[in-house]
């Protein structure tokens, strides 16, 4: 499953690359986000892991990631392992676009549970959506 969004932020990419790119500032910005239990302290780069708690429709769960991909202020990928084997992936793109930042964030996982969590797919990726839209909201009024 894949849900993607884009917003222009009045920001260079470089400025928006280092608050996405902070793990000190998700909970400023990831409307799902409820804690790190472990980081690397500063930027986040190619190698660099965390482990995240986070809450979507009630249910907390735990995600360890790590960035596979780090072309800064342009490309970044972020894998994810989660509870029952589930996996996760987030992409980063930053182009520099009418004085700003055209940011896009792509989200991909797939649900654990078989034909019940594909079942589950359309309600998942409306309640996904509608936090990655209020997350970018967020990040767009912290960058800018």
């Amino acid at each position: 499953m894949r849900v993607e969004r884009e917003i222009q932020i009045d920001a260079p990419p470089r400025a928006v690359y280092e608050t996405v790119m902070d793990p000190s500032r998700l909970k400023d910005w990831v409307t799902i986000h409820q804690s790190l239990e472990d980081s690397a302290d500063g930027q986040l780069r190619k190698g660099s892991k965390l482990t995240q708690c986070l809450k979507l429709a009630g249910r907390k769960f735990r995600v360890r990631w790590t960035v596979v991909e780090n072309d800064s202020s342009n490309h970044v990928v972020w894998e994810g392992q989660g509870p029952v084997r589930s996996k996760a992936k987030v992409i980063y793109d930053f182009e520099e676009h009418a004085g700003g930042t055209r940011f896009c964030y792509a989200n991909e996982f797939n649900l654990p549970g078989g034909f019940l969590g594909r079942a589950a797919g359309p309600v998942v990726r409306r309640v996904t959506g509608g936090q990655l839209d209020s997350s970018l909201d967020k990040l767009k009024k912290l960058v800018e």
